[in-house]
């Protein structure tokens, strides 16, 4: 019942039966033969309208077909809308041919069963209301008042405080000046770079996503719905943190004490992204303070992020209304399929939810993820980048380290370094992966550059993306734990990488990387298209030298690090903040006005650890999500999470 004073009869309202009506004498409780006539009259009326609506449902002939996860259901023909710079997938048009209309006659008959079905228990349902006594009504009735009244008392009295629990081991927060006065002016000079991108942010944008430097004003993208939640200020606080600027880190938090409200909020995010920076950053930054409203924000948005994974196979859509709970999935990927980045980039930060809160559920959404996925056939051992969350098939078989895939493959290695290395299905699935990216995508070219290509129905096309350079310090990081002894393979590997990464800054006019280059046609780690050739202040090369310098102490990856800052510094920087520029190749670039926030969070973060000595943030310690946001390992020793079954070393 809807309202205390209403009785719903399947879809539509009689006034409820009021105690001490002249209809309702206090020695009995049974209806008069007029009253029910009356609703007898009512009863009749309801089944005509039933059947009416049965047998004039329209024809499917004249329509299009619309999927909303029930099989099929009819609605007139709508253009497909135009995402970004990828137009929506075209509309099919069923129906042609002798079979199709045979199916489709099919389908009718099925979606005629289901509404006759429903029809029948709404009859049935409203049958037993009228066989109910007044004190049952009443009785029914009060129950209904006293639930709508505990309903608002919690929503007045606000979220559910969350249960305490042990904070996990946090060292190495802060500090981390090197003895060295050379690498320490460096460092100084990264830390006065991000108060440039933060001052710059603050004065111009405030509130707003990011930042267009030049305009000198806020920024947004469709990944955030268009909405102002203040992406910026969430992914910065942890770098503010750790380089000490405690006044700007202040700021920050009063903004989210006061306008971070994620109630109410009719926008459509991509679940990835907020999942990485908003929950990542804000989980980040409570272990990092210790401040406790970080942790209570992070919890009320990941709750808003949950209805995506309400599809027929539990992987979830690659977007959600954080109002209505509505998903759905980009319209360019693959006949509408999830991407493997980006349902495979959740791990790390549910896991912490479920240990933070108590709530199983988290961690039960991504174990049920890794599941599937499990007894999927792989072509070649490889995982396509598509897959649909309606039929559980995959799409294309597109296969990458780069975009699309790679964040994938960096959750297996960290599920199970950030389980204090007893996820060893984690560590078992990432090693397959591995060897089967090694045997069909790990090639070296004619000048000896080792890069990770592109698969593609069967064919390698041998060209590389600047996202692809995390993958240097990936095979370093899983060095360690190798199976087969092959630890100084991968260390090898990933110095690999990082030097083919560098060439791609080294080979241009700025000393900036291009966003893709090929090795082909005697060109080697350069970009082609003019549509390649920008940089957008990303950080995965930089990531690359950090994680090698921890591991090799090799200064060469210091030096490659300080030619990249002092590059940005030279053609990024403008007197609004800093700017991707849209050709690397040319000495008078023109900017694309946009302040990344992952420039803050990551690139700058990176460059800043580079010159840092190794007590802050040790990686015995701490995981970082691809936003380079740190979560601490969880020693958990024989306590299980909710939902989970007892790790096995």
């Amino acid at each position: 019942m809807t309202t205390p004073a209403l009785l719903p009869l399947s879809g539509r309202r009689i006034p409820a039966l009021s105690p001490g009506a002249s209809s309702f004498p206090h020695h009995r409780a049974t209806l008069r033969l007029s009253e029910k006539f009356i609703l007898l009259l009512i009863l009749s009326a309801f089944i005509t309208l039933c059947f009416g609506a049965f047998f004039f449902l329209p024809d499917n002939s004249k329509h299009k077909r619309f999927d909303l996860g029930l099989e099929d259901v009819l609605i007139p023909h709508i253009d497909a809308p135009k995402m970004g710079k990828h137009a929506a997938g075209q509309v099919v048009i069923h129906g042609q041919g002798g079979h199709d209309e045979h199916r489709h006659r099919e389908e009718e008959e099925s979606l005629r069963d289901k509404i006759r079905a429903d029809h029948e228990r709404a009859l049935q349902e409203a049958k037993e209301k009228l066989r109910k006594s007044r004190a049952e009504l009443q009785a029914e009735i009060q129950t209904e008042k006293v639930r709508v009244v505990e309903e608002l008392k919690k929503k007045e009295a606000g979220p559910r405080p969350l249960p305490p629990v042990p904070m996990p081991k946090v060292v190495g927060v802060s500090d981390g000046e090197p003895p060295e006065p050379a690498v320490k002016e460096k460092r100084d000079k990264i830390r006065e770079m991000m108060k440039h991108a933060w001052d710059s942010y603050r004065q111009y944008g405030w509130g707003h996503n990011e930042l267009k430097p030049l305009a000198k004003k806020g920024h947004t993208t469709n990944i955030f719905g268009n909405s102002q939640m203040g992406a910026t200020i969430v992914d910065a606080l942890d770098s503010l943190y750790i380089m000490g600027l405690h006044e700007e880190f202040k700021d920050g938090q009063e903004w989210i004490e006061q306008n971070l409200d994620f109630t109410g909020v009719n926008a459509e995010v991509s679940v990835f992204e907020v999942n990485i920076r908003f929950i990542g950053g804000l989980l980040a930054a409570y272990y990092l303070s210790g401040q406790e409203v970080f942790k209570l924000k992070a919890v009320q948005l990941a709750e808003k992020l949950l209805p995506a994974f309400n599809t027929p196979t539990g992987i979830p859509w690659a977007m959600v209304n954080l109002k209505s709970g509505v998903g759905r999935n980009w319209g360019w990927a693959s006949a509408g399929s999830s991407i493997l980045a980006e349902f495979g980039t959740l791990h790390m930060e549910f896991v912490h939810l479920t240990y933070l809160t108590g709530n199983p559920v988290y961690y039960q959404k991504v174990m049920h993820i890794r599941k599937l996925l499990a007894k999927m056939d792989r072509p070649n051992g490889l995982y396509p980048n598509y897959l649909n969350p309606r039929t559980g098939r995959w799409g294309q078989h597109h296969t990458s380290v780069g975009g699309l895939g790679d964040s994938f493959y960096e959750y297996l290695l960290k599920a199970w370094l950030m389980s204090d290395k007893t996820d060893t299905e984690a560590r078992k699935t990432y090693d397959d992966a591995i060897e089967a990216i090694e045997r069909h995508l790990i090639r070296k070219s004619n000048g000896g550059l080792t890069f990770i290509g592109e698969w593609k129905n069967g064919h390698l096309e041998r060209k590389m993306g600047h996202l692809t350079c995390f993958a240097g310090g990936m095979f370093a990081l899983g060095a360690d734990g190798s199976p087969d002894d092959k630890a100084g393979h991968y260390l090898q590997l990933g110095a690999e990488i990082a030097h083919t990464c560098h060439e791609s800054y080294d080979r241009t006019v700025l000393k900036l990387g291009p966003e893709a280059f090929k090795f082909d046609s005697g060109l080697e780690a350069v970009a082609v298209r003019q549509n390649e050739k920008y940089y957008i202040l990303r950080p995965e090369v930089i990531e690359t030298y950090w994680y090698m310098w921890r591991f090799t102490h090799d200064p060469k990856y210091r030096q490659w690090g300080w030619e990249a800052a002092q590059a940005i510094d030279k053609y990024c920087r403008v007197s609004g903040g800093f700017s991707g520029v849209k050709d690397v190749y040319s000495s008078n670039p023109t900017y694309d006005d946009v302040q990344q926030s992952f420039f803050l969070a990551e690139t700058l973060k990176y460059l800043y650890l580079l010159f840092s000595s190794d007590d802050l943030l040790p990686l015995d310690s701490w995981v970082f999500n691809t936003e380079a946001h740190p979560l601490p390992v969880l020693h958990l020793g024989n306590i299980t999470l909710p939902g989970s079954q007892p790790a096995q070393r």
